[in-house]
């Protein structure tokens, strides 16, 4: 695949927005943002003071909008800054991996308190009522109770994120981190896309672990989440 295509991935939520997700994009030229109860991602067509404006005018008392971005943001008056943080975005083909006592099985809107009760549990980013619709969601169960889980998210051109990637802190050194990865993975691949992720820089062990499933940094971005002041 062209470098010039891979240069959708240097602002990955525009780049969705503005291909595969245009269709759940709200907003205009300047900015533009996923639906709030689906997920806080947001960016803007440039860093002008008209896109801020723009980017101001989607938000509403106390959301927030979160970018991803190759440089750091130079907020401007009128925002204040809830996080600033680096994170990696890792490409590539995670090596399978199976359970030999577990099941992978596709989660569904009858999952969504499951998967909200997981991801308050494990905080592995933003998660919200309506995230599951924006990809194939799997994930796996011991005794009935949901304890681990993967999916897909932004949609960059050809380019499909896989997101929310947790374990329940009990059942954690199993293997399910690594097969759900990899079931994802071939799903994305089966349609002809590329999977990548994003985690935060600080996570050592998770950048460790997507390595050694054969992931690779493809570059560092910038996580700004802002709100409106006052």
């Amino acid at each position: 695949m062209s470098n010039s295509h891979e240069r959708l991935l240097d602002r990955p939520i525009w780049s969705a927005l503005t291909t595969s997700q245009k269709y759940l994009a709200e907003g205009g030229p300047q900015a533009r943002r996923y639906p709030v109860d689906m997920t806080p991602f947001a960016d803007m067509a440039d860093m002008s003071a008209t896109s801020f404006a723009a980017l101001g005018d989607l938000l509403s008392g106390s959301q927030v909008a979160a970018l991803f971005t190759p440089e750091p943001v130079d907020v401007p008056g009128g925002f204040k800054v809830v996080l600033a943080e680096t994170g990696e975005q890792m490409i590539g083909s995670p090596a399978d991996s199976s359970l030999r006592d577990a099941e992978i099985v596709t989660l569904g809107a009858s999952d969504v308190p499951a998967m909200m009760a997981l991801t308050a549990l494990t905080k592995p980013g933003p998660f919200a009522a309506r995230t599951h619709e924006l990809g194939t969601f799997l994930g796996v169960r011991v005794g009935g109770e949901l304890v681990a889980m993967t999916g897909e998210r932004m949609k960059p051109g050809r380019f499909t994120e896989m997101t929310a990637v947790c374990v329940h802190p009990d059942h954690r050194g199993r293997g399910y981190a690594q097969a759900l990865l990899a079931a994802v993975a071939r799903r994305i691949e089966a349609r002809g896309e590329i999977p990548f992720l994003h985690v935060f820089s600080s996570n050592a062990s998770a950048i460790a672990l997507y390595q050694r499933q054969g992931m690779t940094i493809r570059r560092r971005l910038h996580v700004t989440v802002l709100m409106k002041q006052g």
